[in-house]
């Protein structure tokens, strides 16, 4: 299937590694020019090679405005903007007892804020143009909360309200916002938390981690001209793991 992204112009969030890397990756494969933006690094530019991106961006979402100048940096460089992934690290371990004003500030900073500051840079244009896709890639931790993610459990939570208030506001400008909820895929990320292959096999119905590549897939529809009709919606790529429907 021909997914129409050839010539779109998309920025990609957190893509120096992990899912944000996969979806930049199969984004470039459909022909869509990308940028990559992620905290800088010595293998920022070598991912950006990896992944056929056009450019790279060094932006920590730590840092208040970031997302949204990176936003417009890129807008700027390519006249406009057609596909925005908004992602983000996971927070670091804590239970709630464990976390004190600064975890929660550093979580919202960059987790929400960075999101909302990336989207608010992007949506004038996107609605001018009459087209635009907005994805939020959150986990499913935002419906199933998991054991000592109290941050991402939280905030990422908020992340699907917003994505199901924003598409209601830009539907008709021809613009779709839906949230992406990986499960257990695997990523550095499952090596940071200690998340082992038989923890996942007991817990998954698929009996498996998923694979970044399988992730991007569904990614990419979203991001098509096949998945104009389909907005405000929290897409689970789990294997089966979210009990709830």
């Amino acid at each position: 299937m021909d997914l129409g992204l050839a010539g779109k112009r998309a920025l990609v969030f957190g893509a120096s590694r992990g899912l944000g890397h996969a979806v930049a990756a199969a984004l470039a494969a459909e022909g869509a020019r990308v940028a990559i933006a992620a905290r800088p690094s010595d293998r920022l530019e070598g991912a950006r090679v990896r992944c056929g991106a056009e450019v790279a961006v060094a932006v920590d979402l730590d840092q208040p405005g970031a997302a949204g100048g990176a936003v417009r940096a890129v807008t700027a460089q390519w006249g406009g903007l057609d596909i925005l992934v908004t992602n983000t690290g996971g927070p670091a371990k804590a239970t709630f007892e464990q976390l004190d004003r600064g975890g929660w500030q550093h979580g919202f900073e960059s987790l929400w804020l960075s999101a909302t500051d990336a989207i608010a840079a992007a949506l004038p244009g996107m609605r001018a143009q009459g087209w635009g896709r907005v994805l939020l890639v959150t986990s499913v931790a935002a419906r199933e909360p998991m054991p000592g993610l109290t941050v991402s459990n939280g905030l990422r939570a908020g992340l699907l309200a917003l994505a199901k208030d924003l598409a209601r506001d830009v539907a008709k400008d021809g613009v779709t916002v839906n949230a992406l909820l990986p499960g257990y895929t695997r990523t550095e990320r499952m090596d940071e938390l200690g998340v082992t292959d038989a923890l996942v096999a007991a817990q998954v119905p698929a009996g498996r981690m998923g694979t970044p590549a399988e992730f991007a897939a569904v990614a990419a529809f979203l991001a098509s001209v096949h998945a104009s009709y389909v907005t405000g919606q929290a897409v689970a790529v789990d294997g089966g793991w979210l009990r709830s429907i």
